[in-house]
């Protein structure tokens, strides 16, 4: 049976060359008549650095700055997606149509992802990948790979261009 994909995880870093990941997902989605959910992980922030920070502006600070800002920041990142979607379908308007949700999370970017296929029970997973070379793929790994690795649903991965 040929599978068909009704919901598309499609997760980003806000990338300049992430858009053409995203082409691929609206491509599927056109074919497939499915909804995209765009998703994009903001990853943690190391303890040590929190550290530092709320040594230098103390605790109570960091904490009522962070509280202040959270959703505002969010916010940015959610309209910096609405807007990508937007100017990828300015060729054709009714490609926006099948971005059905947007998200920004924070966390592991892999676990992230994986764990929003699995919530919105995503039938494919469309990431970008960079090239960075075999000693720093190597040393660091890659979001992609991770991906690709630990999930259990069918994963996309679109070299992006340097």
């Amino acid at each position: 049976m040929i599978p068909r994909y009704r919901t598309i995880l499609y997760a980003t870093d806000l990338s300049v060359n992430a858009a053409h990941a995203f082409r691929h997902a609206i491509g599927l989605a056109q074919s497939n008549d499915a909804a995209i959910h765009i998703l994009h992980v903001l990853p943690e922030v190391d303890s040590a650095t929190v550290h530092n920070v709320s040594t230098v502006m103390g605790e109570q600070r960091l904490a009522e700055l962070e509280l202040e800002h959270k959703e505002e920041v969010l916010e940015m990142i959610r309209e910096s997606l609405r807007r990508i979607a937007r100017d990828e379908s300015a060729s054709d308007p009714q490609q926006i149509e099948y971005v059905a949700a947007v998200e920004v999370r924070h966390g592991s970017p892999a676990g992230r992802i994986l764990e929003t296929a699995e919530r919105i029970d995503a039938d494919l997973i469309v990431v970008g990948s960079h090239g960075k070379g075999r000693l720093k793929h190597v040393l660091l790994g890659s979001v992609a790979e991770k991906v690709l690795r630990k999930s259990r649903r069918p994963v996309l991965v679109a070299p992006l261009p340097d």
